[in-house]
């Protein structure tokens, strides 16, 4: 198709853009940009998929940076905080001498054909279509490399184990290799809240029908990227909790819809098999570089999977890295394109930047807020630091977080399901929550797994547990860390999809609690890297509800609320050494 005349993008890099480093070099800089709107990839089942493809402004040949995702592109390279806008801003590469291609799922946008269920085979059949498609093209130099956030990061280790013949390294970042455990049934309960967030936002018919000319994203593209970009991220993160209850009330299509209803009312165990698998399983046919970034501010999405990638990829292990991001959360998200083109430059040119010395594993680490390295994530070395929780006295008060496994006794916290109208004062009479502190005396890293192993008992036959790990600095400020969730009728381990930093939960295997007896409930947090001062206090909230402890993604924390827990009941936690938190790679006490 020919080239149209247009307007050109207004380029963005907002957002960190490296992991506590500077390249030295970059293979290729001002190269500018030109767009080949409307592209056409022809995939099996007659299905034509719909692709922009942009460029440098120079005639020649140029690595292709593909992004493939469920989402129509309409409105992405505008710069508009769209619930999808994940791909980064074109002209940054095209800048760098490289092409992105963006594409649209079949029965998507301007793609034909009909829609399966996310992440479906099919779609990592169309990926790997368009891999070919693109190397194969005049422009192309026959090397393609992969990029993006969310879905469009999902796919990549997807498609990766096909291992296309053209694919040369992949940049992923927020990802899920399980998709059943880390995004539909987070905590064994489903993801209701996101998923009505996320569909509402991206599956409308608006969505499929939207026409957005590249003239006009474009001249959008010079408001939202220009020097009105610091204020528009503003009034984003400031109405991001209203532009959410809208997404909320938004109504997708009809296959949409039944996808939904699919997924809440009957996959209810793996064997239900309404829920892709995802990489997961495939992960070990992967074989070329790559880099994936975590952010640390993502509790209850996109965690985990990034470093079940890292530990099974068969990819060598020099040729891996690992980036834990501190928490921020943006739309767009144009985060981590530099260092993105700085593993692109490297891998593909061969370019003296510095990235062949990069630790491999890179942190943030709350405390001194700035990056730390290690060869692997956990240190293959690490020690650890277990704190037994015991009682402080009634259960409203705070409780102890101590190395003495000896303390006795227990303490109760009343569960009330999310939405339910209560009495005025309850709180006064039947705390929802139960807090405990360990005071630091000496600097202590935490750097590693986090495990709670619980000895619990209920007046019901379900619940919820739900655990945050916060540092109270010495003027009382809190810092949300980590937080992990477990449903107590739904407390298997999965042994064989578990990894150093997950324990897996086989939640479609359902014991209800039989009422008053204990169980021993064992479940991940998610990492934590902060530096412990002495004045400072490390936090145990254990509640039963999200909206109760978590924070707002206006804060920087994707967090969506989970509809639990399912009875009016009463928990206890039972001390005795029974139960505990254990943190990985710490100092010593006392050291």
């Amino acid at each position: 198709m020919p080239e149209h005349a247009h307007l050109p993008l207004h380029s963005s890099m907002a957002g960190r853009q490296y992991a506590g480093w500077t390249p030295r070099a970059a293979a290729f800089e001002g190269m500018g940009q030109r767009m080949l709107p409307d592209q056409a990839i022809s995939v099996s089942d007659g299905a034509v998929l719909h692709a922009d493809v942009y460029l440098p402004q120079s005639e020649g040949r140029y690595p292709a940076v593909l992004s493939f995702a469920a989402y129509s592109t309409e409105r992405l390279t505008a710069g508009i905080p769209a619930g999808s806008n994940e791909i980064g801003s074109p002209p940054v590469f095209t800048d760098r001498g490289y092409a992105p291609v963006i594409v649209e799922r079949r029965g998507m946008g301007r793609s034909t054909g009909e829609q399966v269920v996310f992440f479906d085979p099919q779609d990592i059949d169309d990926h790997e279509a368009a891999i070919a498609w693109a190397a194969e093209q005049p422009w192309c130099t026959g090397e393609v490399v992969l990029f993006g956030t969310s879905y469009y990061g999902m796919t990549q280790p997807m498609v990766a184990a096909r291992r296309p013949p053209a694919l040369r390294a992949f940049f992923a970042n927020e990802i899920c290799t399980d998709l059943y455990r880390q995004l539909v049934y987070f905590g064994g309960v489903p993801a209701l809240h996101f998923l009505d967030v996320w569909m509402g936002a991206n599956f409308t018919q608006k969505e499929y029908d939207e026409r957005i000319s590249p003239d006009r994203r474009a001249a959008i593209s010079q408001a939202t990227n220009g020097p009105l970009h610091g204020l528009v991220e503003k009034v984003v993160h400031h109405n991001v909790d209203r532009m959410f209850a809208a997404f909320m009330a938004a109504t997708p299509v009809e296959a949409v819809r039944e996808v939904y209803a699919s997924w809440l009312f009957d996959a209810k165990s793996r064997e239900a098999n309404l829920v892709p698998v995802g990489a997961e399983g495939t992960l070990g046919d992967i074989d070329v570089p790559f880099v994936v970034v975590q952010n640390l501010g993502y509790f209850n999405l996109h965690q985990f999977g990034s470093y079940d990638l890292v530990e099974n990829a068969g990819t060598a292990e020099d040729s891996k890295w690992l980036i834990l991001a501190p928490p921020a959360y943006d739309l767009p998200v144009y985060s981590w394109q530099g260092e993105a083109l700085a593993f692109f430059d490297h891998v593909l040119r061969g370019t003296d930047n510095g990235y062949a010395e990069q630790p491999h594993v890179r942190y943030w680490l709350d405390g001194p807020d700035q990056f730390e390295s290690a060869t692997a994530f956990p240190a293959a070395d690490a020690a650890s630091l277990r704190l037994h929780l015991g009682s402080g006295g009634a259960d409203a008060q705070r409780h102890q977080l101590s190395a003495d496994p000896t303390a006795s006794g227990s303490n109760s916290w009343a569960a009330v399901p999310i939405g339910l109208p209560v009495l005025g004062g309850l709180d006064e009479v039947a705390n929802q929550q139960l807090t405990f502190e360990w005071p630091v005396t000496s600097q202590t890293r935490l750097a590693g797994a986090v495990t709670a192993n619980l000895s619990f008992s209920c007046n019901e036959i379900d619940s919820y547990v739900l655990a945050r790990l916060s540092r109270i600095d010495a003027e009382g400020r809190r810092h949300h860390l980590s937080m992990g969730a477990i449903r107590p009728a739904a407390r298997t381990v999965d042994d064989q999809r578990s990894t150093a930093i997950e324990i897996a939960i086989d939640s479609g295997r359902r014991t209800p609690l039989i009422p008053g007896e204990c169980v021993t409930l064992r479940f991940s947090l998610t990492p934590a890297p902060t530096l412990l001062q002495p004045g400072d206090a490390l936090r145990l909230d254990i509640a039963s509800r999200t909206d109760l402890l978590r924070m707002s993604p206006a804060d920087g924390y994707a967090q969506f609320d989970l509809p639990v827990p399912p009875y009016l009941s009463r928990n206890t936690l039972h001390y005795g050494g029974a139960s505990w938190i254990e943190l990985g790679h710490s100092t010593p006490l006392g050291a």
